[in-house]
């Protein structure tokens, strides 16, 4: 008797969440991002809404657009002089990263990034094999 019970505790404990972990989350509501219409048999489209790009040359030269949060007022945020902002700040890598051999072996970073690539290499492995 004990043993089904249990078995029934167990089936409530581990069974049912993993059942329920299966639900799908709805992040956007169709209709917020523009207006639904229908179009023929493959059901309802969304229309995609515009958004305006600022076009004015000068504004963009002095103002980084974008940056006002405010429904009502206020303004975006005025560029300085290069010489205003920090030093570091014109040396930030903004293109790929580096190649594996120009990094530090004796860092995280590169650790991990061997084992990533190790991974990723295995994985295209198994993709070939014919079973």
């Amino acid at each position: 008797m004990f043993f089904y019970r249990t078995l029934s505790f167990l089936r409530h404990v581990i069974i049912r969440p993993l059942e329920c972990s299966n639900q799908t989350r709805c992040y956007s509501v169709p209709g917020v991002a523009g207006k639904i219409k229908k179009i023929g048999k493959k059901g309802p489209a969304i229309e995609k809404k515009v958004l305006d790009v600022e076009t004015d040359v000068d504004k963009l030269l002095k103002y980084c657009c974008g940056t006002n949060i405010l429904k009502e007022g206020g303004q975006d945020v005025e560029l300085k002089p290069d010489s205003e902002y920090p030093d570091w700040l014109w040396t930030i890598r903004t293109g790929p990263a580096p190649p594996l051999e120009e990094l530090d072996p004796n860092t995280k970073v590169y650790w991990r990034r061997l084992r990533r690539e190790g991974l990723k290499r295995n994985n295209m492995l198994n993709k070939l094999k014919p079973f």
